[in-house]
């Protein structure tokens, strides 16, 4: 019997799964015992079906060896519920504008409803999830953030002063998955609002992690934002403080941006923009030659 005769279109359908996870085998290598920070955003929130495939590829990164951390956001479902009880949501300059009742409500949301579901949902894949926010042990530390340049008092919103990386490191060592809220608590014990991605951004810099992977609605930073041809690959930090200067990236994507430059300037080696709203987006950047997004590097 001929090798052609033995291999038919079943086998070809298994041996390319064998050559997918052959081309995997380097990079688990290269991350294994690595720790690969995760922020999850709102608007990459779409379906429950988008979130279930997220937290797959994050709960096989630990079967594989590898530390994954989640920080998630919750920003329309924080809109949501504001608009349910009556209240409106404010903005500048993409970061949210908190007072004493939105805070509360913010609280409510990111560290109560959103943060345990997701705990809940990891656990159901057979993973061992842990969740928490800045208050819990002194995790994210913050002060209130002063007015900015233009005067805008953004309220019960903190700029972070520490994080306590050696719970974070034990959570890791002992198998646990840590999922983050943010939520941050003050030397007074009161609560403040956290941009999630400037909460991951500093997680991921006082942890020195290898990756630091912001996922969202879009497929990166684009020159033209209606143009996908447009989007950039890589960025280096200057060009991409350029493209704020120069009103290329406005609004939330400020933020962001904003937290992945800040992230490689302290230390993280690799830091990506990711669309979420794609079937595993996490392990086709992780885990194959061709990657995805943005990614951002020191230049």
């Amino acid at each position: 019997m001929s090798k052609d005769q033995i291999i038919d279109n079943s086998d070809i359908h298994f041996i390319n799964k064998a050559n997918i996870l052959i081309e995997a085998l380097p990079y688990i290598q290269r991350l294994w015992g690595k720790t690969v920070v995760i922020k999850y955003g709102g608007n990459a929130m779409k379906s429950d079906d988008l979130t279930h495939k997220i937290l797959e590829d994050v709960t096989l990164l630990k079967y594989v060896g590898i530390n994954p951390i989640l920080v998630h956001g919750g920003g329309p479902e924080i809109n949501a519920m504001l608009s349910r009880v009556g209240m409106q949501s404010s903005f500048h300059n993409g970061l949210r504008i908190t007072d004493a009742a939105t805070m509360e409500i913010v609280q409510m949301v990111l560290a109560g409803k959103l943060n345990k579901n997701i705990v809940s949902d990891i656990g159901r894949l057979g993973g061992k999830a842990i969740g928490l926010c800045g208050k819990d042990a002194g995790l994210i530390t913050v002060k209130k953030k002063p007015p900015l340049a233009d005067g805008v008092d953004l309220g019960f919103v903190g700029d972070i002063v520490s994080i306590n990386t050696k719970l974070l490191n034990s959570l890791c060592a002992d198998e646990y998955i840590p999922v983050i809220s943010s939520v941050g608590t003050d030397e007074n014990g009161e609560s403040y609002n956290i941009n999630a991605d400037t909460a991951a951004a500093a997680i991921a810099a006082a942890l020195k992690a290898e990756k630091l992977i912001f996922l969202t609605d879009i497929d990166g930073v684009r020159a033209d934002p209606a143009d996908p041809a447009s989007l950039f690959p890589v960025l280096t930090v200057d060009h991409a403080q350029a493209l704020i200067a120069d009103g290329t990236i406005s609004g939330g994507m400020i933020p962001k941006v904003t937290a992945c430059t800040d992230a490689i300037e302290k230390g993280v080696r690799r830091v990506h923009i990711l669309n979420g709203t794609i079937p595993h987006p996490i392990i086709l950047e992780i885990f194959t030659d061709r990657g995805i997004g943005t990614m951002f590097e020191l230049g």
